[in-house]
């Protein structure tokens, strides 16, 4: 059968893949759709194809002044930068900024030389303020949905926009892709297999017409050696590297 694009479809791929028609699953649908959900949980936190970096766009209200914090939408689970919000030397724009003054003073040797003393110039200057004025701190937690600019509001004026660096999931009912993937495939089927042999697992040693006997206890660990597998293979061969933190 053609690949999973839906949900549904999904959720059928992993019942198939553990065995069903041919056997009983014997897991609810809450089960599964609770296994399935967890599933995505893991993805989105640690499968590098799971989020995607965009840059959100707010704009300040008179709420937003009196809360000291803008209001994030679910969706996003980072946030990591904010683009400055208060005028520096080297935000200035027009013909009082740094780059505009310095070109028309060495305009004819840049066009007939190298580029690499305005290079060197525009970094040393960027080194200045970082040193001097530093980054706008923010703080963020994905389970409060708030994002709080540590600033004077009052330099902020309701209609201005701020601009946020930030991770957002990528959300497979709009790209359908993500139910093809190969890891989230097996991890999810894995889970509904965990939960499957937890379910059976009060029937251990109860015989069946015919003298078969649940093994639910077999079905258990084996589906929590694949879930660990899966896992390590996660971080071996799909998480990106952790980042160093200096100072």
């Amino acid at each position: 059968m053609a690949q999973p694009t839906t949900r549904t479809e999904f959720k059928d791929w992993c019942l198939r893949k553990l065995g069903m028609p041919v056997i009983e699953i014997n897991v609810d649908q809450d089960q599964i759709e609770d296994r399935i959900d967890e599933a995505l949980s893991y993805y989105w936190d640690y499968h590098f194809d799971g989020t995607e970096k965009t840059f959100l766009s707010h704009e300040v209200t008179a709420d937003d002044k009196t809360n000291r914090y803008i209001t994030i939408p679910e969706n996003i689970i980072g946030a990591v930068n904010l683009f400055p919000i208060n005028t520096s030397v080297m935000s200035t724009s027009g013909m009082f900024s740094v780059q505009y003054q310095f070109l028309q003073n060495n305009l004819h040797e840049i066009g007939n030389g190298s580029l690499t003393d305005f290079y060197m110039k525009m970094s040393h200057l960027q080194f200045m303020e970082d040193l001097l004025v530093g980054a706008q701190p923010i703080r963020y937690n994905r389970h409060m949905n708030r994002l709080h600019i540590d600033t004077d509001w009052d330099v902020l004026n309701v209609g201005q926009f701020i601009v946020v660096e930030c991770y957002t999931i990528v959300d497979p009912q709009t790209y359908t892709d993500v139910w093809k993937d190969r890891w989230l495939q097996n991890y999810a089927a894995a889970k509904i297999k965990h939960q499957w042999g937890s379910n059976l697992t009060k029937f251990v040693g109860m015989t069946l017409p015919g003298n078969v006997q649940f093994n639910g206890e077999q079905i258990y660990r084996d589906a929590d050696e694949e879930i660990k597998k899966l896992e390590e293979e996660m971080i071996r061969s799909y998480s990106l590297p952790v980042s160093d933190m200096i100072g």
